[in-house]
């Protein structure tokens, strides 16, 4: 069978505003020969999770895509949060916004993990609730990195699943609210 080295450490960070990719490789050591099992992939990519330009600053939250997660996830966090040093202000205590989902890759369609089968229930057209509260909360803005802040219900932006990178796509923000309101399955937290 195909014999594979270590994976790397991920490069940085390719460009600093647009949305941007990290990258970490493999080397084959031995080729697959007599019809021995084939190599697994030699390449990943990710999304960086730092969006600051050299000088510390924010890059602007058009630019950023949404990281999400089901809102079951949420549970462990609303645990955290009791004991969080957060001040108890509604502002920090988080907020939702509805988006309507534009488009999305069939990578999420397809996943079968049972701890990210929760992408499976993503589609084209509906209207899904995102969660953001402390800790995905910006202490500084009071916001969650790609939640549209300033964005026209016209403007289109990007979202990506946490635990799989190749579950993303479009939506459009449709308004803010204070709780969310979705069913359970089109319920996501901001992370």
């Amino acid at each position: 069978p195909c014999v594979v080295g270590e994976w790397s450490h991920w490069s940085g960070c390719a460009e600093q505003c647009p949305p941007p990719l990290r990258l970490r490789r493999r080397y084959m050591q031995q080729e697959p020969r007599n019809g021995g099992e084939p190599c697994p992939a030699l390449e990943e990519k990710a999304a960086c999770l730092d969006y600051l330009t050299y000088k510390g600053e924010d890059c602007g939250h058009e630019h950023v895509p949404a990281f999400i997660v089901t809102s079951e996830y949420g549970k462990e966090r609303n645990r955290q949060a009791a004991s969080s040093p957060w001040p108890s202000d509604k502002e920090a205590a988080g907020y939702c916004v509805e988006f309507r989902t534009e488009s999305l890759s069939h990578h999420c369609a397809v996943e079968t993990r049972p701890y990210a089968q929760w992408m499976r229930y993503l589609r084209e057209g509906h209207t899904v609730c995102v969660a953001c509260r402390p800790p995905a909360i910006n202490r500084d803005t009071h916001r969650c990195a790609g939640d549209g802040h300033n964005a026209d219900g016209g403007k289109v932006l990007h979202w990506e699943a946490v635990g799989n990178s190749q579950c993303q796509g479009t939506w459009k923000k449709i308004r803010q609210l204070e709780h969310c309101s979705c069913p359970l399955v089109h319920s996501f937290i901001f992370t």
